[in-house]
């Protein structure tokens, strides 16, 4: 199961508890602590996961944070944690805007479970902003929100990709609820800027009274036919989809009849670990996976068939390792057991550089 699933399923298994969870420490408990564990960190170990973090700050003497998880010895993120029925703002972050500025963390979350709010310093350098730059309903979670979540678990997190970042979903965010707001309610100034390229005269205030409500309407009639238009284009889409497959006589139990065919044997299994092992040197074994096909065995990049490391096919009478060069072409290696793989760990290295090389340059 992919960090994506694991995260929907706990959001799912939250929105199944609420209404049994009644305080801040059962909310910790069956909320919050497994959110950590699905970021990757083991909230048994001190080392990784520090529960009531103690940071003495002028008189305020031992003041505790709910969560720090820790990097080498040092908190990296802070997690305040509040009862799941309790509103989030920025009055109950009063401690983690105490602590911010004395360790060397530089993301905080204010949390009560089920909505997320993750603070950095982007205003002022060591001083947690007011606003924060990502927020999300783990109940109600999109997949791009996964997306940036998934930099924050452990296998992933890199500073400078995260702050690089925060920023721009910080002022996204800003941007989304201000066109919300105009969308709805629209301002004068916006009310305004439309009026004056369509009214040839003085926008007066009765003018500007009945350019508010036009506005309105044209938005919301501009969305609606979007809507209408997306809706319809995807109809066609499946619609030519349905007629090809029915030209092309191809059917649920003939589709699935195929990949009954394919068939991975603990050879291909065993070739595959073999290639992880090669590149765990290099990237996170965790970006490589495989695909069976009947005539070969793919092992792939970020599970992307785009992205090909090597073909075996070792299912015939000769055995063969196959990799791509720099123009895609295939290089046939005949190979006499799995263990001649080793012997191609350059090449195979080499071809991952490549795609990682090209995403950089992107």
């Amino acid at each position: 199961m992919d960090f994506k699933d694991q995260i929907k399923l706990l959001g799912d298994r939250i929105a199944k508890l609420k209404d049994q969870v009644n305080t801040e420490e059962a909310t910790k408990n069956a909320f919050i602590m497994p959110f950590i564990k699905e970021l990757g960190y083991d909230v048994f170990n001190p080392f990784e996961v520090t529960p009531e973090l103690v940071a003495d700050i002028g008189l305020k003497q031992g003041e505790k944070i709910d969560y720090a998880i820790m990097n080498d010895g040092e908190p990296i993120i802070l997690i305040e944690c509040k009862w799941h029925g309790a509103p989030l703002n920025v009055n109950n972050a009063s401690q983690l805007f105490r602590y911010f500025h004395t360790t060397k963390a530089k993301f905080s979350i204010l949390t009560n479970g089920i909505e997320y709010r993750f603070y950095t310093d982007l205003v002022t350098p060591n001083k947690m902003d007011e606003k924060p730059f990502f927020v999300f309903n783990i109940t109600d979670i999109k997949d791009n929100q996964i997306e940036e979540l998934k930099k924050f678990h452990k296998a992933y997190y890199d500073f400078d990709n995260i702050v690089n970042t925060a920023s721009e979903l910080k002022y996204m965010n800003e941007l989304k609820a201000l066109i919300n707001s105009e969308f709805t309610n629209p301002s004068a100034d916006f009310t305004k800027h439309f009026a004056r390229q369509v009214y040839p005269s003085v926008i007066t205030a009765k003018v500007l009274e009945q350019f508010t409500n036009l506005t309105k309407k044209s938005i919301q009639q501009y969305i609606s036919d979007l809507i209408t238009e997306r809706l319809k284009s995807a109809l066609t889409k499946e619609d030519a989809v349905t007629k090809e497959l029915e030209t092309n006589q191809v059917t649920a139990e003939q589709i699935k009849a195929e990949e009954d065919k394919i068939i991975t044997t603990q050879e291909e299994l065993e070739a595959f670990m073999i290639v992880k092992t090669i590149l765990r040197q290099r990237i996170n074994a965790n970006r490589v996976f495989h695909r069976d096909a009947q005539s070969y065995f793919a092992i792939l990049l970020d599970d992307n068939n785009r992205k090909t490391i090597c073909r075996l096919y070792l299912n015939g009478g000769k055995k063969y390792l196959v990799t791509l060069d720099d123009q895609k072409k295939e290089i046939k290696n005949e190979i006499s057991t799995i263990d001649d793989i080793f012997k191609y760990a350059e090449a195979i290295i080499k071809v991952v550089e490549s795609y990682d090389k090209v995403k950089e340059l992107v």
